[in-house]
């Protein structure tokens, strides 16, 4: 069974938490904490690897091969933050060739315009309905695997609003989406009203300090989406320790009070499967 098909039935039958990673090791950790799949998130990539924001400053190329590191580096299905698709029609086929490839179950494309933002930042922009069905047929039209899942997601709340993501989404799906990830709605009860309106698999995004409440994974599953992300959660709590221990590293000249609340070198070895006596 591929990952793409083992995603398919994940979701078919119930609503699948899925971190997200910023590199291959957090991916294992992912799945060692017991994970059925795993999200590699666009501004992790973007943050943790090359230190910019998340507008899009990534290629395809570079995104491909990071993703792949996490999808080969695990068995549970990995979905990546394919941006806007890294250009027009054309370049959203290209990306589904490429992350298919890559070893991933499936991707999310935008309907925002290139340079792109932060789904929880005000300023965005959206592309006409029309030029996102063009990409979203392309992409469609690309997969090679009937089972990679293509995944639309509408910024439209932001920017147009409730009614006009609802109406997106919808066209996304005539176009040939296979799944719909409204990006920022505002409350508990908008999230209810679009699992009514919206006849697809819904992925929920619950990131901090954002737009959206955060509700749990139970209260999301119950109201019918069947996939939510934590795209920067690993990363946020990664970076705080990591900037707590550099602060009393330079205040004691020493790390040995860290100690305890560091991962040893044999749990290391034990993520990565390596034996250092062979």
């Amino acid at each position: 069974m591929t990952t793409a098909k083992h995603l398919r039935e994940l979701i078919a039958n119930g609503c699948v938490a899925m971190p997200g990673v910023f590199n291959a090791s957090t991916g294992r950790l992912v799945e060692r904490a017991g994970f059925d799949a795993v999200y590699i998130s666009g501004a992790g990539l973007c943050n943790a690897t090359a230190g910019v924001p998340d507008i899009g400053l990534l290629t395809l190329t570079e995104v491909a091969q990071l993703a792949g590191y996490v999808a080969r580096a695990v068995k549970i299905p990995a979905i990546v933050d394919a941006d806007t698709g890294f250009g027009g029609a054309e370049n959203a086929a290209r990306t589904i060739e490429e992350f298919e490839r890559a070893g991933l179950a499936g991707c999310h494309i935008e309907d925002q315009e290139f340079p792109k933002r932060c789904g929880h930042l005000a300023g965005k922009t959206l592309v006409a309905v029309e030029d996102m069905n063009e990409k979203i047929a392309a992409a469609a039209a690309a997969k090679r695997d009937p089972d990679f899942l293509l995944i639309a997601r509408t910024d439209a709340r932001a920017v147009e609003s409730f009614a006009k993501a609802v109406e997106r989404a919808q066209s996304y799906l005539a176009a040939g989406a296979d799944a719909i990830f409204p990006e920022a709605l505002q409350n508990e009860q908008e999230f209810r009203d679009f699992a009514k309106a919206v006849d697809a698999p819904l992925l929920a995004n619950m990131t901090e300090f954002g737009k959206s409440p955060l509700l749990s994974l139970g209260q999301l599953g119950e109201i019918g989406y069947r996939m939510v992300i934590y795209p920067q959660t690993a990363f946020r709590v990664s970076m705080f320790a990591v900037g707590e221990m550099l602060r009393d590293l330079k205040k004691t000249g020493t790390q040995e009070g860290w100690l305890d609340r560091m991962q040893t070198r044999q749990e290391l070895y034990e993520l990565l499967d390596y034996d250092p006596a062979k």
